[in-house]
């Protein structure tokens, strides 16, 4: 009679997929991907990985590192640093699992919390970026993209945290309502009131700063390639 290969084969293989697939460095991922089949290895990676089941946490890794590093970057806004950032949060996830409770939300939602704790901490500890490293030395656009673009970042920092959080997990990560109430510990009402007040604060920033968007664009293609921010609207 053939046994049926253990849990953590089956995450080996799982990985070893998404390994195929993976590239040397961490890609921009704003949408989390989901469906029936994932959700469930992930669940199971997740359980896993508390027991120190190593599959687990390079599953887990390569299913989540490129969203963790797009999610990261747009709080550190620094490239490389948002590497470091991500590499940090899979070295704490290995402690930090213990605390996981799916009863609390899916793991998804988890960890992008830890990943937003982990990048609050890394900018406690250093100055704030200047403006000019914003951009990459071989980024090309025009000035007045980049004018754009500049004008975004600020209004977004000007933005209450709370409200900040909220537009970037909506429009960058690619969070529901639901997953972002989970992550920030808030009601889903609550959510929708601070993305709402989010967009029209954003929006009228950028009219007031003259770089708002023409009517019917969605994109602030200077800012991220996949920021979606319809402050139009």
């Amino acid at each position: 009679m053939v046994k049926h290969a253990p849990t953590s084969d089956g995450l080996r293989l799982a990985a070893d997929e998404l390994g195929r697939d993976a590239k040397s460095s961490f890609q921009r991922k704003t949408r989390i991907e989901h469906s029936e089949e994932i959700d469930r290895m992930v669940a199971r990676a997740a359980a896993r990985a508390k027991e120190g089941d190593q599959d687990a946490v390079r599953y887990l890794y390569l299913r989540f590192s490129d969203n963790v590093y797009s999610y990261v970057r747009t709080i550190v806004r620094d490239e490389h640093e948002a590497e470091d950032v991500t590499q940090h949060v899979f070295a704490k996830l290995i402690t930090a699992i213990g605390k996981y409770d799916p009863r609390g939300g899916n793991f998804s939602s988890w960890i992008m919390r830890l990943s937003h704790n982990v990048a609050i901490d890394h900018l406690r500890r250093r100055r704030a970026t200047p403006t000019e490293e914003i951009f990459g030395s071989d980024e090309r656009t025009d000035d007045s993209v980049v004018d754009r673009g500049c004008s975004l970042r600020e209004a977004l920092r000007r933005l209450p945290d709370e409200q900040r959080q909220v537009v970037v997990l909506r429009h960058v990560v690619g969070l529901t309502p639901p997953e972002i109430a989970s992550t920030l510990g808030r009601s889903e009402s609550s959510i929708h009131g601070l993305h709402h007040r989010g967009r029209r604060a954003l929006r009228d920033d950028l009219v007031r700063m003259e770089a708002a968007p023409l009517i019917g664009e969605v994109r602030a293609p200077a800012v991220n390639d996949d920021v979606e921010l319809a402050v139009a609207a």
